[in-house]
Parts: C-alpha cells; sequence; structure tokens
C-alpha cells in the first residue's frame, strides 16, 4: 500500500479557457458556472463528455467561453477532487 504523493501532471487551461466552479446543474447538459473572471455563465456540457462524466455541482472545471455570446461557455474538462485540491495548494484556483 504506497501512497501516492507525486504532482501529476494536470490539464490547464490554454489562452481561450479558465477554471469555474459549478454552482448548479440545470438538467440535461447545461450548468450554471462561477468563472475565474468573476462571471457567472451557463456552461454546455458537449455531446462527448455528456454521458462519460458525471458533473456535479462544486465541481471545478475548465470552461471555454463563446466568443460570440459571453455569457455562456463550454464545459471543456472536469477535474477530480484529488486534482482540485492540487490546483488550490498550487494558487491556481481559490
Amino acid at each position: 500500500m504506497s501512497e501516492e504523493s507525486g504532482r501529476r501532471n494536470l490539464r490547464m487551461p490554454n489562452d481561450d479557457e479558465m477554471f469555474a466552479v459549478v454552482t448548479e446543474h440545470n438538467g440535461g447538459n447545461h450548468v450554471r458556472v462561477q468563472c475565474q473572471d468573476g462571471k457567472n455563465r451557463m456552461g454546455r456540457i458537449p455531446g462527448r463528455m455528456k454521458y462519460r462524466v458525471w458533473i456535479n455541482e462544486g465541481d471545478v472545471v475548465l470552461v471555454e467561453p463563446w466568443d460570440w455570446q459571453d455569457e455562456k461557455a463550454n464545459v471543456e474538462w472536469r477535474y477530480d477532487e484529488q486534482d482540485a485540491e492540487q490546483l488550490r495548494q498550487e494558487g491556481h484556483i481559490e
């Protein structure tokens, strides 16, 4: 029983993406997210994630805000609890 204490290489946001926290699940493929820039956006879960990744309130996700509608964003990635904790420790998120 060895405990994994090494730092994991996590997916980091590219230029168009930012961290966000899911605040509300609106059913279907929509969630309300509180983004790192302070804005509240409607997040859309793409089909490729919809049935593979369960997204719950409080989850840390990576979103890409829409160019043409700033109040909406696509959810690109979900971090598990261990990864979210590492992001907090490294100062990427609060």
